[in-house]
């Protein structure tokens, strides 16, 4: 069996942990616990904009999510629920192929063009090329983001980190995730 995912990485996708690759071939839903922490001071202005204009929670601390995974022939897509009720959607489209192709990650008015590095298995975005409404903006102006997936004790861990250049960490999410069979994969 392959999926848009597997066909993006090749050989590659061997490099993945199992887990990750189970999900990346059937799909699934991740639940669990998250932090979410905001900036201090001017950055967290900042991260609420971020915030507000991806879905995410404006509140600091502990929260829900609810990550439901699942594949087209030429496409990723995550649909995100915060605490059953905010939701942030987005579509990955493959462009070339790995290691030196990208994923365009659409999340309302923000597209991201992202590279894949693998790192002991874990999946980790790296964040090559900006667009807001259509408008492709230098990276500069953008707040850069380190995001990655892993697995720690057979779950999923998934972190997402905003950073501003003179303001450090403006907004950043993740925990420890389960994981559950979507039910495509029943």
């Amino acid at each position: 069996m392959q999926s848009v995912v597997s066909r993006w990485f090749g050989a590659g996708f061997e490099r993945l942990h199992p887990l990750l690759q189970a999900l990346h071939l059937h799909g699934g839903v991740l639940t669990g616990p998250i932090e979410i922490t905001l900036g201090q001071g001017l950055a967290r202005p900042f991260g609420r904009a971020v915030a507000r204009k991806l879905g995410i929670p404006l509140q600091d601390g502990p929260h829900e999510l609810r990550v439901e995974i699942s594949h087209q022939s030429d496409r990723l897509l995550w649909n995100r629920r915060f605490d059953d009720r905010q939701r942030m959607d987005s579509t990955f489209r493959p462009v070339g192929a790995w290691p030196d192709g990208l994923w365009l990650e659409q999340t309302g008015p923000v597209r991201l063009g992202l590279a894949v590095e693998v790192i002991d298995g874990g999946w980790y975005w790296r964040c090559r090329k900006v667009w807001l409404y259509g408008i492709r903006l230098p990276l500069a102006l953008f707040p850069r983001s380190e995001a990655y997936k892993c697995v720690e004790d057979g779950r999923y861990r998934f972190q997402v980190t905003f950073m501003v250049p003179l303001l450090g960490r403006v907004l950043s999410y993740g925990g420890l995730l389960e994981s559950h069979p979507s039910a495509a994969a029943e």
